[in-house]
Parts: C-alpha cells; structure tokens; sequence
C-alpha cells in the first residue's frame, strides 16, 4: 500500500461533534504548529478522544489512535517480522505509521501500557524526533506534519500505573473535566436530538453522582453516559428505566449507591 493510500485510509471524512469548554481549541492549533506532543488528563468519557478526533479532522491531518493495554509490547507500536510463503516481512506498529506518514498518533489510556513500553516513544517526544526500529536497524526520522498525543484519567492513577516524570515532561498539557451542567445539557441534545429541559434533567443526575465521588463511586457518571441515556430515551424506553440502564447500574455494584442514584432519578423524573 502507497503512502498516499495509508494517510487516506485515516483521514477523517466528517467533523465530529466538539463543544469547547475554552481555549483548548486555540492552544492545541499552537502545539501542532509547533509540533509539540500533547497530553490529555480527564475523567472517563469527558470528550477526550472527541477532542482528539476533531482537532485532526479540523487540521485536516490523518489520525491513528492505539488504544493502550497492560499486555501491549512496544513491538505492538512499532512494529514486527512477520512469517510468510517468502520467508519473513517487516510489518510497521502504529506509531511507526504514523512517523512515516505524517499522522497525528493518540495513545488513549497511555497508562494502561507498561512502562518499558511507552519508553520507546521518548526519542519522538524531543528534538530528536525520530524512531529506532532495533530489530529492522533503521531510524525513522518523522515526518514534518507527525505529532504524538496521549491520554489518560488520573483519577484511576496508582503507583504501578502512572507515567515516569521523565515521559510527562516532554508534553505540554491539558486538563479536561465534565462541562458545566448548561453546556452539557446542550452537548446531551447535540449528540442525540433530545429537548435541551429533558437532557438538563439527566445532567441533573450526573450531577448527583459526581458528588459521590471518593464516598463510595470510583468514579461519576459520564457524559458518554448521559448521551446513551438520552439515546435510550429518544428510542421509546421510559426516562426511569433508561437512567437506570445507563447512568447507575454501569457505575456501581453497591446497594446503598444504587438506591441513593435510584432515588435521584425518582426525584428528577416525578
């Protein structure tokens, strides 16, 4: 496949839907200018990738996005020898693509990865820019239009799972949290069609669940949650029943919270 087929196939053919909450728009176009890696902290389904999406597809820019596991292996990102009838091939890792192509690369949940792993992305991270692919013997030195974004929820930090000083202070960074209620009434109806007084009531409920926070939930309701409860919604299910399904019994297995979030969709939808 040409290199032109590669940055086609991730082209982002339609805008995604972003709500800025601020200057994150502005300030991200001045890092890319300038090349410099990005790193995305927030809660679980603030808009992150959202964001990340939208910004290539308005840089025009073509975007490959890894989601990170404990069991990815840095030959996972930069790439392999594959067997085949003739022998052995190399097969490039994302990252290697999107060094070569010109792609913005988002590494979601960079946390999520080993730490032995996301070393390999420190020679992208400086002025060097490039890429060693010891097992080929090649430097891949990046494309002009590349650039590195990562992500991760601090709030699921631990002291296995986080990132070494050395990694975040390449990255210039940003702070993502849920919107305020009226902007994010208004992002619920975008996404999903819904009267802008139904979808303040499920942020109402969001609302009420991101207070327990760190007093029995890990972690609050989504706005990815609220925009399935409206979708439910929207597909004829009883407001009560959708919130339900899709604001509590995701978050919680316990009874008390249950009952209290249960509680709270009762005194929102009487």
């Amino acid at each position: 496949m040409s290199s032109q087929a590669n940055v086609t196939q991730y082209q982002i053919k339609s805008e995604p839907f972003y709500q800025a909450q601020g200057k994150e728009i502005e300030l991200y176009q001045a890092a890319y200018t300038a090349r410099l890696p990005v790193m995305i902290k927030g809660p679980t389904g603030c808009g992150k990738s959202r964001f990340v999406e939208h910004m290539a597809w308005k840089l025009g820019k073509p975007l490959i996005t890894v989601a990170c596991n404990e069991d990815m292996t840095a030959s996972d990102l930069v790439g392999r020898y594959l067997l085949d009838a003739n022998g052995t091939r190399w097969l490039d890792g994302p990252l290697t693509t999107a060094a070569r192509i010109g792609a913005i690369c988002y590494l979601d949940e960079i946390v999520e990865a080993r730490q032995d792993t996301t070393v390999v992305i420190h020679p992208l991270t400086d002025h060097r820019r490039t890429l060693p692919l010891d097992k080929k013997g090649e430097l891949i030195e990046a494309h002009p239009d590349f650039q590195l974004v990562i992500s991760y929820n601090p709030g699921y930090q631990s002291l296995m799972k986080d990132l070494k000083q050395s990694t975040k202070q390449r990255f210039t960074a940003f702070e993502f949290d849920y919107p305020e209620a009226e902007l994010e009434a208004g992002i619920v109806a975008r996404e999903t069609g819904m009267d802008v007084e139904l979808a303040a009531k499920l942020v109402k409920i969001g609302t009420t669940a991101r207070n327990l926070k760190g007093h029995g939930l890990d972690e609050g309701i989504s706005t990815r949650l609220l925009v399935y409860a409206a979708t439910l919604i929207k597909g004829g299910v009883a407001p009560g029943d959708a919130c339900r399904m899709a604001l509590v019994r995701p978050i919680t297995d316990d009874a008390d919270i249950r009952d209290t979030l249960d509680h709270a969709i009762d005194a929102v939808f009487a």
